[in-house]
């Protein structure tokens, strides 16, 4: 009987223990994730890119999670750039294998890198500048358009659509760009002066001012001196904005004027401007509003899930800063972490060999995208098949998508400028 009495309480000390090893092979796959949830960059697009990522996860989960595991994020608040290390820090602590962020450039540079020495995966949702994944760091990965990408769709938009709407050989049109002097904008225009020049087109002036205070007179002053026909802008929202004002009380005319950044194609820029943001042209990440018909079938189907849970989450189409991060969080937890899974684990090691060994064709992520990193050093970590297009600004408060015609929901225009 005591022996009996003997076995019976080891197996009720034994059972937790067979149990929580169940538990643990079941445990949640956590995912550090960074974003501003206060601080100045916080706000509506912030967390419409964090929603995205949000949805991935929801969606990921309902078909199964990462090898039978759920995801977790792992939110922390990232209010200023240097507060990065600390978050990254604090994350390898907890031993989070990879972290997705940051929204902004200015806050993913700092939070990127210090990752990465760190011995994590960082996985890039929404910012562009080309700085992000040009120095070397073999575990920053970015899903999204470069700076250089929509630089480079300017260039090419004004050669091969904007030359023969204004009638005129690329050879014989004048550009002018007006530049943001900061990393982010530099990376655009660099971009969009080399493709320029390559079409042949001229470019006869080049101004640059300061984001946070924005001075537009000497800019303003060679630009009229410099007679462009088109004239290329690589800026953030506010000194967008208020380049426009600047430009249009200044009497600025040019044939076509595009926004080579994410800055004109946002409904700010629209609802602060009004009638004046009328005919101008913005290089960007796709957004919610091109047709889905043209993805392939794996794309469209996962697009239309993204529109159905946006629909009842937020209402509306999903936004381009929202598209932007599911598309990114989904290709890793979708794609990357089920193969690391199966490759030997869930390690940052594993982890990032499973993201170089990606290789999706175009059209079969939501946005339009591909999957294929860069193993150049200069770009190392890029997904070479990312998506941009160009919108429009055709009517107060409504845009659309003109170009590639893939993604078009309208046809170009040339607007004459509000008076």
């Amino acid at each position: 009987m005591r022996a009996r009495l003997r076995s019976a309480a080891a197996a009720v000390v034994l059972l937790p223990l067979v149990l929580g090893g169940c538990g643990n092979s079941a445990a949640p796959v956590r995912i550090g994730a960074v974003f501003p949830m206060t601080g100045p960059q916080s706000g509506g697009y912030a967390r419409e890119e964090l929603t995205g990522v949000e949805i991935a996860r929801d969606l990921v989960n309902a078909d199964g999670g990462v090898a039978g595991r759920p995801l977790q994020l792992d939110l922390r608040d990232l209010p200023g750039r240097d507060v990065g290390p600390e978050r990254a820090e604090e994350l390898r602590r907890d031993g989070v294998p990879v972290v997705l962020g940051a929204y902004s450039s200015d806050l993913s540079m700092p939070v990127s890198y210090a990752t990465a020495t760190a011995g994590m995966v960082y996985w890039e949702a929404g910012a562009v500048a080309d700085q992000l994944t040009g120095r070397g760091l073999d575990r920053v990965f970015r899903v999204g358009a470069t700076g250089s990408n929509l630089g480079d769709n300017s260039g090419r938009f004004a050669a091969t659509q904007l030359a023969p709407m204004i009638g005129r050989p690329a050879s014989s049109l004048r550009v002018s760009l007006v530049v943001a002097d900061d990393d982010y904008a530099h990376s655009v225009a660099d971009a969009a002066t080399a493709t320029v020049r390559a079409a042949g087109m001229q470019v006869v002036s080049t101004g640059t001012y300061f984001p946070a205070a924005p001075h537009f007179d000497a800019v303003i002053a060679a630009i009229k001196a410099a007679r462009p026909d088109i004239l290329i802008l690589a800026s953030h929202i506010p000194d967008g904005v208020a380049f426009r004002r600047a430009m249009l009380a200044a009497d600025v005319r040019v044939a076509a004027f595009i926004g080579s950044t994410m800055a004109q194609c946002l409904p700010d820029f629209g609802e602060l401007l009004g009638p004046a943001a009328v005919g101008v042209f913005a290089s960007d990440r796709p957004g919610g509003g091109f047709d889905p018909a043209t993805l392939r079938p794996e794309g469209r189907a996962l697009y239309a899930r993204l529109a159905a849970e946006w629909r009842k989450r937020l209402g509306g189409v999903p936004t381009e800063e929202g598209l932007s991060g599911f598309t990114a969080a989904w290709a890793l937890f979708h794609d990357v972490l089920p193969r690391a899974a199966a490759s030997g684990g869930l390690d940052p090691a594993h982890i990032a060999a499973a993201a170089r060994a990606s290789d999706l064709p175009e059209g079969s992520l939501p946005n339009g995208a591909g999957l294929r990193f860069s193993t150049d050093p200069a770009r190392l970590g890029q997904n070479l098949r990312a998506a941009a297009v160009i919108w429009q600004w055709q009517a107060v408060r409504h845009s659309v998508v003109v170009w590639p015609a893939v993604y078009a929901t309208g046809r170009a225009e040339l607007v004459p400028p509000a008076q």
